[in-house]
């Protein structure tokens, strides 16, 4: 049987390894039916969409490196700090993270006792992070702490507070009581179990037998409701021939999952995978999009000789060779399905050229999770805040660095200066207006026109109907010469084609206009 490796080598072999997902040019037309996209947002982050490019390309957008805004520098934390899961609850945002330190790192050589422990922080804003004193867990003799589960309160399951992901349950069918749950790692027997809380503080084991046994294990491994399949999906690490990588399984049941399969790549050269951090995205939910760690042991080299902190990096080889060697940082992904993602080679976030607590394994580490935030600029949209690791295993404590990028802004169709071209392929929407997420120069311009399946410009909606669109904006509403109502279009298959020069298209959607 051919594993999933021996595929990989198999595309490799056929030169599917660009950094972007394999462009679709050319002039033939598609011959399948139309895409109902309805009234939902649809990103540009794949080729879904795109019957052609010409002079364009699909752009990957780094986020913006932002402010240090959490430290785990309390007596309960340490420097081994991750596995982070962070969503919205209401008014507040919610962090939960593992407390505890490495023994290889020169910081706690004179610790003689490790811990484990998930702790919890929140804010309202995403910057300003504080603890809650929760009087839920004894941490040397005190409750004063803002700890919610360690290892004694789940001795029944052998369970690692170290390896646990945190989720509110968006499934309507919910009970109340089980609305947080937690993912967590046990070895009685060896599987994922879940335990739920109705607050999400207070925590109980929901069942003693794990609902997934097939995997490694040993990361970040989650679980969500998908409202747009309404199933349960869970994404977990396995090893293939000694390749880090990540299976899939799918449920209506919580309890119960099927076995699990290997996620694909199929335009991707072979790579080790951390984490995933697998999450449909907020504003188009039938879109999965992840942010997996990259493990990379490059060994000894000048290059590594030279790299921040050699005397911390050396002193951890002693304990294990690639504890000093390894570097780390994080890919972008994003699939249709759940099983199948279009895989970028280039980094989503580089180490970067700060020379402290930086170019170390468990850095770069993108927690689960995404925050929609107020902008720096106070007459700007809000934006995405992600956040990641920085000095894992450094010093005392683990940074968490906030990264901020444009909203649906992860990649756009991209066109230089002297102009290109997308056209999509045939489509049926529902709404009588068309909003755009896009931005130009200020010599910059997009221009859409409207075609039938066959090619031909509608009458009243050719590009010589649509006066030089310009700006910068998350929700632009489109107008030609007749105005801006689609509502004769509405339900029929449709083209758009894309003129574009010096700007970027992220994302569309048909609206119901007033």
């Amino acid at each position: 049987m051919q594993t999933r490796r021996d595929w990989m080598r198999s595309t490799a072999l056929l030169g599917l390894t660009a950094s972007a997902p394999l462009s679709i040019q050319g002039d033939e037309r598609s011959t399948s039916e139309p895409i109902n996209i309805g009234s939902r947002r649809e990103l540009f982050v794949d080729h879904y969409l795109i019957e052609q490019l010409d002079r364009a390309k699909l752009e990957l957008h780094r986020p913006i490196r932002r402010e240090v805004v959490f430290r785990t520098d309390a007596p309960w934390e340490g420097n081994g700090s991750a596995y982070q899961s962070i969503f919205r609850d209401g008014d507040v945002f919610r962090m939960y993270y593992r407390g505890g330190h490495h023994v290889a790192s020169k910081a706690y050589v004179k610790e003689k006792n490790s811990w484990e422990t998930l702790c919890l922080a929140e804010s309202r804003d995403g910057i300003h992070w504080t603890r809650p004193e929760l009087n839920i867990v004894d941490f040397r003799g005190s409750k004063k702490n803002n700890l919610i589960l360690d290892a004694a309160m789940v001795s029944e399951i052998g369970g690692s507070p170290a390896h646990t992901a945190v989720f509110k349950d968006t499934n309507p069918a919910c009970p109340e009581n089980e609305r947080y749950k937690i993912v967590i790692v046990g070895s009685k027997p060896r599987g994922l179990y879940l335990l739920v809380s109705g607050d999400g503080s207070h925590f109980q084991l929901k069942s003693n037998r794990p609902f997934a046994t097939k995997g490694a294990f040993d990361s970040q491994n989650l679980m969500f409701w998908d409202s747009v399949a309404e199933t349960y999906r869970e994404y977990h690490r396995q090893f293939d021939q000694g390749v880090r990588g990540i299976m899939t399984a799918a449920s209506k049941d919580v309890d119960n999952f099927p076995e699990p399969r290997w996620l694909e790549y199929p335009d991707a050269a072979e790579q080790a995978l951390y984490t995933n951090q697998v999450q449909p995205y907020y504003r188009a939910p039938h879109i999965f999009v992840g942010f997996p760690m990259r493990y990379n042991d490059r060994g000894w080299s000048p290059s590594m000789n030279n790299l921040p902190g050699l005397e911390e990096r050396q002193y951890r080889a002693k304990q294990h060779p690639r504890y000093g060697t390894a570097v780390t940082d994080a890919a972008f992904m994003t699939s249709r399905d759940g099983v199948t993602f279009s895989r970028w080679g280039d980094a989503f976030i580089r180490p970067g050229p700060a020379t402290k607590d930086t170019w170390v394994y468990g850095d770069n580490f993108i927690f689960w999770g995404m925050l929609q935030t107020k902008s720096h600029l106070d007459d700007a949209p809000d934006e995405i805040s992600l956040y990641a690791t920085e000095g894992y295993w450094e010093g005392t404590h683990t940074s968490v660095r906030r990264y901020t990028l444009r909203q649906d802004g992860f990649v756009s169709v991209n066109a230089d200066w002297r102009g290109g071209t997308l056209l999509t392929k045939p489509l049926i929407f529902e709404g009588t207006q068309l909003q755009l997420n896009f931005a130009t120069s200020a010599a910059g311009s997009v221009v859409i026109e409207i075609q039938d399946v066959g090619g031909n410009p509608l009458e009243g909606y050719s590009s010589a109907d649509c006066p030089d669109i310009f700006g910068d904006t998350i929700s632009g509403t489109i107008t030609w010469k007749g105005g801006e109502s689609l509502a004769s279009l509405s339900g029929k298959p449709i083209r758009l084609r894309f003129d574009l020069k010096d700007a970027d298209l992220y994302s569309l959607q048909f609206v119901q206009g007033e």
